[in-house]
């Protein structure tokens, strides 16, 4: 059984995160959306609300649950038993961070393999970043985020 982890902050989920999300489901038995608790990093959402928001939009995806997880890939790989990593790609440079790190992780536990997925054409530009800066400025946000997202986005800045 092929069990891969898809790790990352999702803050929050974007239609790029969903297509990864759908594209490796369909190429592994099971799929753990890993959801990041980074305390380095200053998140828009909590960490219960980015597993719940990434709960509802994968709901109809009957091999794919959400978690969340502290620490090291690839300790967290090995609490689960997942052996594949995902990682989207959007851009060469990208690859070039994505790669160093796929290596490293390959060190720390050699039964571990990452799956590069590139991103579809119409989410290459995309991040959560993104959204979040056209957020905080009252953008339209609708071509990057699912409409359910939205407005808990536009709350977090008070522009609604």
């Amino acid at each position: 059984m092929k069990k891969a982890i898809y790790p990352g902050s999702f803050d929050p989920i974007t239609f790029g995160h969903l297509d990864i999300i759908e594209r490796s489901s369909k190429i592994v038995d099971e799929l753990v959306i890993g959801v990041l608790n980074n305390s380095a990093k200053n998140s828009l959402f909590s960490l219960e609300e980015r597993v719940s928001m990434i709960e509802e939009m994968t709901k109809d995806l009957p091999n794919v649950t959400v978690s969340s997880f502290n620490g090291l890939l690839v300790d967290y790989m090995r609490e689960i038993g997942a052996t594949i990593n995902i990682r989207g790609l959007r851009a060469v440079t990208d690859f070039e961070y994505e790669l160093q790190i796929a290596q490293t992780n390959h060190v720390q536990n050699p039964d571990m393999e990452t799956i590069f997925l590139t991103t579809n054409l119409k989410y290459s530009y995309l991040s959560s970043t993104i959204v979040k800066e056209f957020a905080s400025y009252g953008g339209d946000i609708s071509k990057f985020v699912p409409e359910p997202i939205i407005e808990k986005i536009y709350k977090k800045y008070n522009v609604i």
